[in-house]
């Protein structure tokens, strides 16, 4: 078998001088570095031959949210469709589904995603306002066969996926452009995780637990990228939703692109850049195991075209110790997992507190197992994150403290619930977190809703109304 064949580029222009604390565009120099590197990139993958029958390119940004550092920087999105704007691509599509809690259509305008395909006459595809498919998660049996299983087998998949790159993969080529980023819940979300975005968002709450790793390559399973981009002018640690004034510990500088048409082999080469074995990151074990791979089973089986021998620390990925503290946090001392109510609302908590000054005097209850004579002393506001604590504690505090004291986010992950009860316990305007101007913002709102958006946005008034 031959190896899998992984590009590593890095780039020489300079980077910006100010604090990462400011988030800016990257200078020209850097930006047409990377358009000359991407170039250099597909011709020696092939060029106009990786295009398929169809000519039509589909490619997938990491576009979750519109935060610094956490989504692909808009220089490579332009460099990337401008190449196959220039080489015979007949239709381009930028196609995405971004994180909970947000509508991919308000992401593109934050992001300037929606200039880029406007200025190239690319087509911007909102995967969260499209016909959705019924689709199983096959990787594990359900809850009902297993009590360790799987909560939810059933998700949707989006139409305008299925259509153009499972039924017809064959003619048409799907180029990944992911943000090379370390998750706090899966080791690293590169290639692999960029996938995330093709359940609808009201499944991504379900089993996004220890069963997390399992899920993602049951969607590789059905659908994997020709070619993979992972742009790593920056990467974050610390988790892949990275604290802006904490950027310059959160964020490293890296100034790499790493490519490859073996999208797991990509995604190995991309973790070592972060000190990661498979056994560091699940779901690429899985992928291995699962002969997702194609026959790649260790970094024996990769050709590096470059050099990686400079990257020798191994650098953290669980979220750094930034919270209020005045904020109770209650673990469940049997079950509390990071992959889903433990690490999603800890990192929306450090979010609102240091970025937004969120204010605190309440308690968060995440996980099972916890101590009665705890939870019988608790007074104030609660937050109870996750069915697990629900299921524990729910009834007898909302008996306790009353319902409009305790906010209730269901679920493994439900974002937008947890979102929608900070921004009312901690006082942070939700419209702080869309940097457009308000009337902008609520024009794309209802934009997204009149295209039958199915996004899970919480109430633009949540900081004033209890809403959970």
């Amino acid at each position: 078998m031959a190896k899998a064949k992984v590009y590593v580029k890095h780039l020489d222009a300079p980077y910006q001088t100010e604090s990462r604390t400011k988030f800016m565009p990257l200078l020209p120099e850097m930006a047409a570095e990377i358009k000359k590197t991407v170039y250099e990139i597909f011709d020696e993958a092939g060029g106009e031959k990786l295009l398929k029958s169809s000519k039509n390119v589909y490619i997938k940004p990491n576009g979750i949210d519109a935060k610094a550092y956490c989504y692909t920087r808009p220089e490579l999105v332009d460099a990337v469709i401008c190449y196959w704007k220039e080489h015979g691509a007949k239709k381009i599509y930028l196609f995405e589904n971004s994180t909970q809690s947000n509508a991919t259509r308000i992401v593109y305008a934050v992001t300037g995603y929606d200039k880029i395909c406007k200025k190239y006459g690319a087509i911007p595809v909102y995967l969260d306002e499209g016909k959705e498919v019924e689709f199983e998660f096959k990787g594990l049996p359900t809850q009902d066969q297993d009590p360790n299983g799987y909560q939810c087998n059933k998700f949707n998949f989006p139409k305008f996926v299925v259509d153009n790159l499972i039924k017809d993969k064959d003619k048409n080529l799907y180029i990944s452009i992911p943000k090379l980023k370390s998750h706090s819940m899966a080791g690293v979300t590169m290639g692999v995780k960029n996938q995330w975005a093709f359940p609808c968002q009201t499944a991504r709450g379900f089993d996004h637990n220890y069963n997390l790793h399992y899920k993602l390559v049951d969607i590789l399973s059905y659908v994997r990228p020709d070619f993979t981009i992972l742009e790593g002018v920056e990467g974050t640690i610390y988790g892949h939703y990275p604290v802006t004034a904490l950027a310059d510990t959160a964020v490293i500088p890296f100034k790499v692109l790493v490519a490859g048409a073996n999208v797991v082999a990509t995604d190995m080469v991309g973790a070592s850049i972060y000190g990661y074995t498979l056994d560091d990151v699940p779901h690429l074990k899985l992928a291995v195991e699962r002969d997702l791979a194609q026959g790649v089973k260790s970094m024996d089986d990769i050709e590096i075209d470059g050099d990686v021998s400079m990257y020798t620390e191994k650098y953290p990925y669980d979220l750094y110790d930034c919270y209020p503290p005045d904020v109770k946090l209650m673990f469940g001392k049997e079950r509390c997992c990071k992959q889903g109510c433990q690490n999603n609302p800890l990192t929306l908590l450090q979010i609102m507190y240091n970025d937004y000054g969120g204010k605190g005097g309440w308690t968060m209850i995440m996980g099972k197992g916890h101590d009665p004579a705890e939870i019988d002393a608790l007074t104030g506001k609660v937050l109870i994150v996750g069915d697990c604590a629900i299921n524990e504690v729910g009834d007898k505090l909302i008996k306790k403290l009353g319902r409009k004291n305790v906010y209730l986010s269901h679920k493994c992950n439900s974002l937008a619930d947890s979102a929608a009860a900070m921004f009312h316990l901690m006082k942070v305007n939700p419209m702080v977190f869309v940097p457009l101007p308000l009337p902008q913002s609520l024009y794309l709102l209802v934009m997204s809703k009149l295209h039958g958006s199915t996004a899970l946005v919480p109430n633009a008034f949540s900081n004033l109304i209890k809403t959970v």
